[in-house]
C-alpha cells in the first residue's frame, strides 16, 4: 500500500477537473502534489523501506516512460496480482497463487513478454516475477490481463529479501535469471548477482531436483556463474560433460536478446539443479 495522503474529517470541496485524453502508447506525465503517490493503489517506490540491510542490491528503481496502458493496468490489477515485497510477512506461494502446485521464481524480466510467452505454454507453473522497473510490472500486468494469464504475480523490490525474509524452505520449484545486468567493469563484479553466497540462500528455498536456470550475452559473466555454479556444493550440473547449456525450447528468444546476436554476442545458458539435502549429522542425503 502506498504513502496514504493527509486526511481530515472536514468534508472538503472536490474541484471538478476534466479527464486529459491521452493516446495508447504514449508515456503519461502527470504533476503531482508533494506526497502524493504516483501510482495509488499500485506498487510502492521502495516497499522495504529501511528495514533491512541490504548487503545485495543489484539494481536501482526506474519509475519512468510508463505508458497509458502500463499505468491503467498498474492500478487496476496490482491488488489482485501484484507483491510489494516488504520483508514483513511469510508468504503461502499456494494462496498467491490460488491453488497451482509449482512455482518458479524469475529475477528481472524487462518488460515481460518472455515471461508472458513461458506462462501462457505452461498453465499449471506460477511465476513469480520480481523486478523494479514499473514499466515492465505495467506491461507485464496488461500482457496477463489481455492473455488470461492466471499463473503470473509481480512482485516489486529486492528479490533477496523476499528469499531471505519472505519464503519458506523448499518453497519454490525453480529459479531463473535472464540477461542480469553484467556489470562489467571489474570493480563492480562484486555487485553481480550470481555469487556464492547468493546461491546458498536460494538453495535454502528451492526444493531438492529444482532448475536453476540463468542465461546471459555477456562471456566474462557467464564463464563466471559456470565457476561459481561448478563450485557450489547444493548444485550439480544438468549437463553430463558439463559446461554450458543449449537453449531450452522453453525460453523464448526475445527481442532483447535478438539484438545482442545481431550484434554478434554469443549467449550461454546455464541449468544446474538443487541437489538433495545433507543431513547435518552424517552428510549424507536426506531420503525423499
Amino acid at each position: 500500500m502506498a504513502d496514504s495522503l493527509n486526511s481530515s474529517d472536514v468534508p472538503r470541496p472536490v474541484p471538478v477537473v476534466a479527464e486529459p485524453s491521452h493516446v495508447p502508447g504514449v508515456s503519461v506525465r502527470h504533476t503531482r502534489a508533494k506526497g502524493e503517490p504516483r501510482f495509488p493503489d499500485g506498487p510502492k517506490a521502495d516497499p522495504a523501506g529501511s528495514h533491512f540491510e541490504r548487503r545485495i542490491r543489484s539494481f536501482q528503481p526506474r519509475r519512468s516512460r510508463v505508458t497509458a496502458g502500463q499505468a491503467d493496468a498498474l492500478q487496476r490489477l496490482w491488488p489482485q496480482w501484484g507483491l510489494d515485497i516488504d520483508g514483513q510477512r511469510i508468504i503461502d506461494l499456494g494462496e498467491l497463487f490460488g491453488g497451482v502446485k509449482s512455482v518458479v521464481l524469475e529475477i528481472g524480466f524487462g518488460m515481460g513478454e518472455a515471461t508472458a510467452q513461458m506462462a501462457a505454454a505452461d498453465p499449471d507453473t506460477g511465476i513469480l516475477a520480481v523486478d523494479v522497473h514499473t514499466p515492465g510490472q505495467g506491461n507485464l500486468l496488461n500482457l496477463a490481463d489481455r492473455n488470461g494469464l492466471g499463473n503470473v504475480r509481480v512482485g516489486n523490490g529486492d528479490a533477496i529479501i523476499l528469499l531471505r525474509e519472505m519464503l519458506t524452505p523448499d518453497a519454490l520449484d525453480g529459479l531463473r535469471v535472464y540477461f542480469p545486468d553484467p556489470w562489467p567493469k571489474k570493480r563492480h563484479h562484486k555487485r553481480r548477482l550470481i555469487q556464492p553466497e547468493f546461491l546458498s540462500l536460494a538453495a535454502t528455498r528451492l526444493k531438492p531436483g529444482a532448475i536453476v536456470h540463468c542465461a546471459t550475452d555477456w562471456e566474462p559473466y557467464a564463464e563466471q556463474m559456470l565457476e561459481v555454479l561448478d563450485a557450489h556444493p547444493d548444485f550439480e550440473n544438468t549437463q553430463p560433460d558439463g559446461g554450458f547449456a543449449p537453449r531450452p525450447e522453453f525460453r523464448p528468444l526475445t527481442r532483447f536478446e535478438g539484438q545482442g546476436l545481431d550484434k554478434g554476442h554469443v549467449v550461454r545458458d546455464l541449468l544446474f539443479r538443487r541437489v538433495p539435502h545433507r543431513s547435518p549429522r552424517d552428510g549424507q542425503p536426506e531420503a525423499q
